[in-house]
């Protein structure tokens, strides 16, 4: 009877260390009659509040939930990627969109408030968030929104992981920018232990960062996108601007392949849809996408040749400088 039992608790033991190593924590450990010993359950089934349920959060689009493999999960890291700084405003936009669809799956709390935290540097180069922009297209109002912009990575790390075990927040915000070494693997299944004991979404945005392992179960890349033409009863208004529009692509799920999207956000109905490139009403087309002009123009350019300028007053002329300065001659 010993070794069965100590057979059990083997395990039991590397099971929960394969929880650990996903960050699927908090486990559930449930006491089966006879002798069929222990059984252990982990998983994404944590501790719910009143409010939040326990299937996915569907975004609208059917081709993004699918991609997340069935929807936003309501309790889990969720990490937000932007290539460049300067995208800063199209991945923030996009993390509050998820956060409004968030707040408007828990309509009875009595506080549904949003945590943004970032540090003075990512502040300083991208910018606050805007408090009318929020109201307008994600019905955020500006004395639910509460910032914290402490100096340094780990200070920031240790807000979030406080700020998901308070009530009044429906959803946390991280923002930090590059690869910081404060923020690696440990760090983040720790964040991701918080959301899932707290049964609340916290969003980590990487500015300019590159991939790292994370125990986020879902990673997303954003990138700014044309708007399509703004729709009305009579069809879409030429050389019109419609809804915010967002390229996103799901770079790391566990239930389903990687896949690029272009998303609208619609503020009205607070979810999103999919739509196409070539139904943009873009009036500049992106820099990525022009076609090479000098290829176009041909291959052979005429060059006049230069003029010397004349010798500034006191200075030698080229004619007058050491041989050592003029270009050297191909042997």
């Amino acid at each position: 009877m010993a070794k069965p039992a100590m057979a059990r608790e083997t395990v039991v033991a590397l099971r929960r260390q394969i929880a650990r190593i996903e960050g699927s924590l908090p486990e559930r450990l449930a006491q089966a009659g006879g002798d069929d010993g222990l059984v252990l359950r982990h998983g994404p089934a944590a501790r719910r509040e009143p409010g939040f349920g326990t299937g996915f959060l569907p975004t609208g689009a059917a081709s993004f939930d699918a991609a997340l493999g069935a929807g936003l999960p309501p309790a889990a890291l969720v990490e937000i990627h932007g290539r460049q700084t300067r995208d800063a405003g199209a991945v923030a936009g996009f993390a509050l969109c998820l956060a409004a669809l968030v707040r408007r799956s828990a309509p009875a709390r009595p506080d549904n408030a949003l945590c943004w935290i970032g540090t003075a540097e990512i502040f300083r180069e991208a910018g606050f968030p805007y408090a009318p922009g929020l109201s307008r297209f994600c019905g955020l109002p500006a004395g639910a929104l509460f910032l914290c912009a402490p100096n340094e990575t780990g200070d920031a790390l240790w807000i979030a992981e406080q700020a998901a075990r308070q009530r009044a927040f429906a959803a946390i915000v991280l923002e930090l920018r590059g690869n910081p070494a404060r923020l690696d693997l440990t760090a983040t299944r720790r964040l991701h232990r918080r959301a899932q004991e707290a049964g609340r979404s916290v969003f980590l945005i990487r500015e300019a960062g590159t991939a790292e392992p994370t125990a986020a179960p879902v990673r997303i890349a954003v990138s700014p996108a044309p708007a399509a033409r703004r729709s009305t009863v009579s069809g879409p208004v030429a050389a019109s601007i419609g809804h915010p529009a967002f390229a996103v692509t799901v770079t790391k799920s566990r239930a389903a392949p990687a896949g690029r999207l272009v998303l609208e956000w619609n503020p009205d109905a607070s979810s999103f849809c999919e739509i196409r490139p070539e139904d943009s009403g873009a009036l500049v087309a992106a820099s990525g996408h022009r076609p090479d002009s000098s290829a176009a123009r041909g291959a052979v350019v005429a060059l006049r040749p230069a003029v010397a300028a004349p010798a500034a007053p006191g200075q030698p002329s080229r004619e007058q400088r050491p041989a050592h300065r003029r270009a050297r001659r191909a042997r």
